[in-house]
C-alpha cells in the first residue's frame, strides 16, 4: 500500500472527477452558469479539505477484502463511495456549524460565515446531501447492491440526525449537568459518530465486494451464525465510541502542539466522557464546583482551571487508561471470533484490526 500522502493524492484525484461529473450533469439540465459556479464553490470549500479518513477507509477496506491491489476501475468505484461519505460529512459539518454558531472550520471561516453566503448555507448543505444520491445513481444504478447502498446512506443519515438531536437537547446553551450521564454520552456518540464514521465505510466496502447477508459462524462461539453486517456493526460501533472517548480525553489532556488545537469542551458545555466520568465519581464538594464552573468562558479562565483541577483530583487520566485497556480487550475479543477465510470478498478480521491499529494509544 502506498504511503499516506500518495494514497491521499490518488483519492483526491477522484474528487476532481466527482465534482466535474456533478456539475456537468447539472449543466445538461440547463442550470444557469451562475448557479453552477456557486455549487462548485460549495463543493470545493466544504468537501475535500479534511483528513479524509472516512472516505479513504472505503478504499483500504475493499483492498483488504479483495486481498490484492485494486485495478483502476475498482479503485475509482471504491473512491466514489468514499467521496459520498465525505459529502455526507460535509453536509453534517455545514449544518452543525450553523446550529453551534461556530466561527471556523478546518482553519477557515465556516461556510455560513462567509459574507456572501450567510443562511444560503442551509440550502447548500441540502445540496451536498443530494449529491450523494446523484453519484450513487450515476455509478451504481445497474448493480444488484444499488438499493442496499441507497438504504445504507439514508439509514446512516437518519441515525446521525438522531444523535445530533440527542446532543443538542442534552447540552443546550444553559448548563444543566443533571442531564449528563455516561449512558447519555454513549447514546450520543454511537448515533452521532460511530454509525457514519466507522460502520458506513466498511459496510460500503462490503457491498461493493458483494458480501451477502448470509449468516456465518463465529470462531469458538456457541451462538448461532450471524449476518456479516451485524458482526461488523458489533465491532465498529464500540470502536467508534472508543474513538470519540479518545477525542474527549485528548481535548482535556492534550497540548495545542500535540492535538493541533486548544481544547474547548469544558468551556463549550460539551457532554464529554471526561465530565460524565467526573460526575460519576465526584464528592458533594467536587460536584458543586462542577455545577458552578462547567461551561463558563473564557478559555484558560478561572472556571476552566477549577474544572481541570477537579478532573485531576478524581483521576480522569488514570480512569481513561483503564477504560482504554478494557474496551480494546473487548474489541479484540470480538475480532478474534471472525473466521479468516482464504478467498477474496469475504469478511475478515484484518478489516477491524486495521481500524483499531490507527486508533489504539493515539495521542493526537
Amino acid at each position: 500500500m502506498a504511503d499516506k500522502a500518495g494514497r491521499r493524492m490518488r483519492f483526491e484525484q477522484v474528487y476532481a472527477k466527482v465534482a466535474e461529473d456533478l456539475v456537468k450533469e447539472m449543466r445538461k439540465e440547463g442550470i444557469p452558469e451562475e448557479v453552477l459556479a456557486w455549487y462548485q464553490q460549495n463543493l470545493d470549500y466544504n468537501v475535500p479539505g479534511g483528513k479524509l479518513n472516512r472516505g479513504m477507509s472505503v478504499v483500504d477496506t475493499v483492498e483488504i477484502l479483495k486481498r490484492r491491489p485494486l485495478v483502476e476501475e475498482e479503485y475509482v468505484r471504491a473512491a466514489v463511495l468514499g467521496w459520498c461519505i465525505e459529502l455526507l460529512q460535509a453536509y453534517f459539518l455545514v449544518s452543525d456549524d450553523i446550529m453551534d454558531t461556530s466561527i471556523t472550520r478546518r482553519g477557515h471561516p465556516c461556510w455560513y460565515r462567509k459574507p456572501e453566503v450567510g443562511m444560503i448555507a442551509i440550502n447548500d448543505s441540502f445540496m451536498l446531501s443530494s449529491a450523494i444520491y446523484r453519484l450513487l445513481k450515476a455509478y451504481f444504478k445497474k448493480e444488484t447492491y444499488y438499493v442496499d447502498l441507497l438504504e445504507l446512506f439514508l439509514e446512516t443519515t437518519w441515525q446521525t440526525e438522531i444523535g445530533q438531536l440527542i446532543d443538542l437537547i442534552t447540552a443546550p446553551e444553559e448548563v444543566n449537568l443533571s442531564k449528563f450521564s455516561l449512558e447519555r454520552h454513549s447514546l450520543i456518540v454511537i448515533w452521532k459518530t460511530a454509525f457514519y464514521s466507522f460502520y458506513l465505510p466498511v459496510a460500503c466496502a462490503m457491498h461493493i465486494c458483494g458480501i451477502p447477508h448470509t449468516p456465518i459462524p463465529l470462531i469458538d462461539s456457541t451462538d448461532p451464525p450471524k449476518d456479516p453486517y451485524d458482526i461488523a456493526k458489533s465491532i465498529l460501533l464500540p470502536l467508534g465510541e472508543y474513538f470519540q472517548v479518545q477525542d474527549d480525553y485528548l481535548d482535556f489532556s492534550g497540548t495545542p502542539e500535540q492535538i493541533g488545537k486548544i481544547g474547548t469542551d469544558i468551556i463549550d458545555n460539551k457532554c464529554s466522557w471526561c465530565i460524565n466520568t467526573a460526575l460519576l465519581h465526584a464528592s458533594p464538594a467536587q460536584r458543586h464546583i462542577l455545577d458552578e464552573h462547567y461551561g463558563k468562558k473564557p478559555s484558560g479562565g478561572e472556571s476552566e482551571l477549577k474544572i481541570k483541577a477537579v478532573f485531576d483530583e478524581i483521576g480522569i487520566r488514570e480512569k481513561y487508561a483503564a477504560y482504554e485497556e478494557d474496551v480494546v480487550r473487548l474489541i479484540r475479543g470480538r475480532i478474534a471470533k471472525v473466521p479468516e477465510a482464504e478467498q477474496e470478498n469475504t469478511l475478515r478480521g484484518e478489516v477491524f484490526e486495521s481500524f483499531l491499529s490507527k486508533i489504539y494509544k493515539r495521542r493526537k
